[in-house]
């Protein structure tokens, strides 16, 4: 849609043109006895850069200038000059219609893409850590790396109705702070929060004796400037007078700095590489949680009993169609209970794409799948079921009809993604 700053632009710049060539020439203010259609240039240039609609608008403008300019002391009225030029507009905005269209669905699913490689790029990293931590010292954890990201997430998740008046805006900030430091051996530090580039002298949280912190301080400022981790070097000769060891930003989704968390104190095995990147990549997690949030609340409002990752996802291809029109679709497979259909649902779940969210639910009678697939209009639909039934066919011998499958679709609902989900459970159940 072309916004009006855009149709106003179009209408200047025509009328600019059309001033100057009547400035030029009085005789012939709209240039129709030249061998090129200069002004018709000016329309081009507006549709090709704006879409039809402003080359219309910008045609438009031509007619009603001859009709000013002109009139019937220039002779009949050109038809074949205007329209010719009127074509030439329509059909340079058209093709602007087109590709903008397209480059708005690209970028859409380029921000989808980016979003799913960010968290995809955290848990490797928090994968290869776990394997690490469960290595060398798990007996004196009191919790997995697993159980401490289902601890954080869940202190985004819960009060969450209170996170608009808690501290700079993060709820459950003095929870969170207590985990990490109970996790990265932290014995005295503090969360301030950053407001205009400048560190605010109270604290959001704290674990230990409190402290003020000194905006001056080299390695306070480092962290402000760049977003980024800065702590005690032994080749850095810039932060031998700083009193503290650590300082770790907490950014949001889109980069901003919320908070920085201040460590004074802390057991000197403790202070090294891997246990500041797990400090922050912890905040990381919890910072994206807390921008998640709404997302995952707004279908859990709906369907409370829904898993986290998959309100999530949920959430993002909602907010995705909103922006891009671009269709995600819920699949939904109810196997009957039994040996065989126990087989049959084991299988089905094994074929998941790597894109795709599944969730699967029991009941007395049913075991159900629901696979939410990205970017799949109602033909991906088909052939993710000919595939499924075929593989079927192959190792079990049956399809759907005859293994008493029944398969529910729905397109995501961009504006309550949850309300479509719940329905979507209702049929299978109501089905069973």
């Amino acid at each position: 849609m072309t916004s009006p700053f855009a149709l106003l632009e179009v209408l200047n710049l025509t009328l600019i043109a059309v001033l100057i060539a009547w400035r030029l020439r009085p005789g012939d203010p709209l240039l129709l006895s030249t061998q090129f259609p200069w002004l018709w240039l000016v329309t081009l240039i507006g549709a090709l850069r704006y879409g039809s609609l402003a080359g219309a608008v910008s045609g438009a403008l031509l007619i009603v200038a001859w009709h000013v300019l002109c009139g019937p002391a220039f002779g009949p009225f050109p038809m074949a000059h205007f329209a010719g030029g009127m074509t030439m507009a329509l059909v340079a905005g058209h093709f602007c219609d087109i590709w903008s269209h397209r480059a708005k669905r690209s970028q859409g699913i380029n921000a989808y893409y980016s979003d799913r490689l960010v968290a995809i790029t955290h848990n490797h990293y928090l994968l290869r850590v776990s394997h690490e931590r469960l290595e060398r010292d798990l007996l004196a954890r009191p919790l997995t790396l697993r159980d401490a990201l289902t601890r954080l997430r869940d202190l985004t998740v819960r009060r969450s109705a209170d996170a608009q008046g808690a501290p700079g805006g993060l709820p459950n900030a003095q929870a969170m702070l207590e985990f990490a430091a109970l996790t990265c051996q932290i014995e005295v530090a503090s969360m301030f929060a950053v407001k205009g580039g400048r560190l605010v002298s109270t604290p959001i949280a704290r674990v230990g004796e409190g402290f003020e912190p000194d905006a001056d301080d080299p390695l306070i400022r480092d962290c402000i400037q760049e977003g980024a981790l800065a702590h005690v070097k032994a080749d850095d000769a810039t932060a031998d007078g700083s009193p503290y060891l650590a300082c770790a930003p907490l950014l949001d989704a889109d980069g901003t700095l919320l908070c920085v968390l201040i460590v004074r104190r802390m057991p000197f095995l403790a202070l090294n590489h891997d246990n500041l990147q797990l400090l922050l990549v912890l905040l990381a997690y919890y910072a994206h949680g807390v921008a998640h949030q709404p997302l995952v609340a707004g279908v859990r409002a709906s369907v409370p009993q829904a898993p986290y990752d998959f309100a999530l996802e949920l959430g993002r291809l909602a907010r995705l169609k909103r922006a891009s029109g671009i269709e995600s679709s819920l699949v939904a497979l109810s196997f009957p209970r039994g040996a065989r259909g126990d087989s049959l649902f084991e299988q089905t779940v094994r074929q998941r794409r790597a894109l795709d969210a599944l969730w699967t639910m029991s009941t007395p009678r049913t075991q159900i799948a629901i696979a939410l697939m990205p970017i799949t209009d109602e033909h991906g639909i088909d052939g993710y079921l000919m595939r499924v039934e075929a593989l079927l066919r192959q190792q079990y011998d049956v399809d759907f009809q005859s293994g008493h499958i029944a398969v529910h679709t729905a397109r995501i609902d961009a504006e309550t993604p949850g309300d479509g989900l719940r329905k979507l459970m209702e049929r299978c159940v109501d089905h069973a």
